[in-house]
């Protein structure tokens, strides 16, 4: 693998209107210069947690998703709130939206959504040795708690109410982390 490029010059950065937009004056190390634009950072970013409740089993979640207005089976996920850790937030989230704690919690990466204009990350966290602890959170209803082995995420990957792209990546990352630690107990 080589050596990552030389990051483009930031010479102009300008909000744009209103919506959390902002224009980029840049120059690449060729000298040439562009202006792009971005969905400025507007928060601290988010956790997507993978809960397993055991090595075969990952928890989901049913909420109603606004954007294709259907419910959705995907990941807790959440906003780190001000002053938290990843493992913080995400404990809080699969408290608040799963009725778990964790006892063992492990940031595996950071995720983006579109890189090429959102500066947003989320946090893949990795929670494992859960626990029942419930939390008050901002749903505005009960969410149902849908056990998954990750030996079926084939079938789950095709299921039209389960398509949250975080989601999807963060499950067949766990899945091959599993993987890899098995292997490695075995040797």
């Amino acid at each position: 693998m080589s050596d990552a490029p030389k990051l483009p010059e930031i010479l102009e950065q300008t909000p744009v209107g209103e919506r959390g937009l902002e224009r980029l004056r840049l120059r690449f190390s060729n000298g040439v210069e562009r202006v792009y634009e971005r969905m400025a950072p507007r928060s601290r970013g988010a956790v997507i947690v993978a809960a397993l409740r055991d090595e075969e089993t990952i928890l989901l979640i049913r909420e109603y998703a606004c954007g294709p207005h259907r419910y959705e089976l995907g990941l807790v996920k959440g906003r780190i709130d001000a002053g938290e850790t990843p493992e913080q937030a995400a404990n809080r989230e699969l408290k608040e939206e799963a009725g778990f704690g964790a006892r063992r919690l492990t940031v595996l990466r950071a995720m983006t959504l579109a890189p090429a204009y959102m500066a947003h990350q989320t946090w893949l966290v990795l929670a494992e040795d859960l626990y029942p602890e419930k939390l008050e959170g901002d749903e505005p209803e009960p969410l149902e708690v849908v056990p998954w082995k990750l030996s079926e995420l084939d079938r789950l990957m095709l299921r039209e109410d389960c398509s949250e792209g975080r989601s999807l990546a963060a499950m067949f990352i766990v899945r091959e982390l599993l993987a890899a630690r098995a292997r490695g107990a075995q040797e």
